[in-house]
C-alpha cells in the first residue's frame, strides 16, 4: 500500500486505522503470536482493504486468524465483523454474550443504530452488517480465557458504557484492550508528550456506577498500558483512571443541573459538555485553536448527550 496504516508497538501488538469517518478515530488492535492473529475489535467493512492491507505488510495470511474479538457491539466496533469472519475462515468470534444473538441476527443492532444515527448515515457510515454463524462464536462470560498460540487472553465484563461490553487482558504483558470503558483519547490533542483522555457516554446503556466499577476493576490488574478503540496505545494509567473518574462525575453533575429542563435539555447538556471540554483542554495546556478542538469532538458531544439523557431517563 502506498501509505501505511499500521501502528507498531512492541510484543507483537499493533493498531490499524479503521478509515471510520476520520484518520486516527478509531482503531483496531490487532495481536501475533508465533504466526497466529487475533483481532480486537472489527471496525465496520470499509476497515477491510486497511486490514488486509496491513495483513499483508505483516506477512499474515487469512488463515493465520484464530479470533476475532469484540470489546461490544456498537458499530465502530463490530460492524465489519460478519466481513471478517468471512474473510477469516479459521476465526472464532469471541463476544460478551448478550452480543451473541445481534452478531447472529444484525437486523436489531440495526434498527438501534438508524434509531441514533439515522438511516442514511448509518448506510454510508456502515453498509450491510453481515450475519455469523453461532457455530463459530465463543460467548465471553466474565474470566473467560481464550489461547492464542500459548499466549492468553482474559475477557472481564465491564458495564457502564454498554452492558455488553468486555476488556482483554493480554496475559504476556499484563497490557488491556479496554474498547470504550477506559474513555478516548483523541491523538491531536496530544501535548509534549501527554495524551489528554475524556469519557464517552454513547447512548443508550451509560451507568456511570457500573463504569466507575469497571475502570476499578480493570485498574487491579495494574495494566502498564492500554488500547483503545478512540485511539491507540495508552500510558500513565493510574493518573488517566483518577481523570476519568472525576470527569464522569463532572459528566453526572451536567446531566443531573438539567434534568428538569425538558425539551431544552439535550441542547443545555451538549453545550456544558462542550464547556467542560475545553476548560479541560485549556487546563491540560493543549495549543489546539478552540475550534479545531470543537470540531474533533463534535460528534462525541451529541452521543454523550444522548448517553447522559438515556442515564437520566432510567433512573428517574
Amino acid at each position: 500500500m502506498t501509505e501505511s496504516h499500521l501502528i507498531t508497538y512492541d510484543f507483537g501488538i499493533y493498531a490499524i486505522d479503521a478509515d471510520y469517518v476520520r484518520p486516527k478515530l478509531a482503531a483496531i488492535h490487532l495481536i501475533v503470536e508465533n504466526g497466529r492473529a487475533a483481532f480486537i475489535d472489527s471496525g465496520c467493512n470499509r476497515s477491510m482493504p486497511n486490514v488486509l492491507a496491513a495483513m499483508n505488510e505483516l506477512g499474515l495470511a487469512p488463515e493465520s486468524v484464530d479470533y476475532v474479538v469484540l470489546t461490544h457491539i456498537h458499530l465502530d466496533h463490530a460492524g465489519g465483523a460478519g466481513n471478517m469472519m468471512r474473510l477469516f475462515p479459521n476465526a472464532r468470534l469471541v463476544v460478551h454474550p448478550r452480543g451473541v444473538r445481534h452478531m447472529v441476527d444484525p437486523s436489531r443492532l440495526m434498527e438501534g443504530t438508524v434509531a441514533v444515527y439515522g438511516k442514511k448515515a448509518t448506510l454510508a457510515l456502515y453498509g450491510e452488517v453481515l450475519p455469523i454463524d453461532v457455530q463459530r462464536i465463543i460467548e465471553a462470560t466474565h474470566e473467560t480465557q481464550v489461547n492464542l498460540a500459548g499466549r492468553s487472553l482474559l475477557c472481564l465484563d465491564t458495564p457502564g458504557h454498554a452492558k455488553h461490553h468486555i476488556g482483554i487482558v493480554d496475559r504476556k504483558t499484563g497490557h488491556i484492550f479496554s474498547g470504550d470503558t477506559f474513555g478516548l483519547a483523541y491523538s491531536e490533542l496530544d501535548t509534549d508528550g501527554r495524551q489528554f483522555i475524556f469519557p464517552t457516554t454513547t447512548p443508550v446503556q451509560f451507568d456511570p456506577d457500573a463504569l466507575h466499577a469497571s475502570i476499578n476493576l480493570l485498574m487491579s490488574y495494574r495494566p502498564q498500558a492500554m488500547y483503545l478503540t478512540h485511539f491507540g496505545q495508552l500510558r500513565d494509567i493510574p493518573g488517566k483512571a483518577m481523570e476519568l473518574h472525576r470527569l464522569i462525575d463532572a459528566f453526572v453533575a451536567i446531566g443531573r443541573r438539567h434534568n428538569a429542563a425538558g425539551e431544552a435539555r439535550h441542547q443545555l447538556i451538549c453545550a456544558d459538555l462542550r464547556k467542560l471540554l475545553l476548560e479541560e483542554v485549556a487546563r491540560f495546556g493543549c495549543r489546539l485553536p478552540e475550534s479545531e478542538i470543537l470540531k474533533i469532538f463534535a460528534n462525541d458531544f451529541e452521543l454523550d448527550a444522548q448517553g447522559i439523557g438515556c442515564w437520566l431517563d432510567s433512573v428517574a
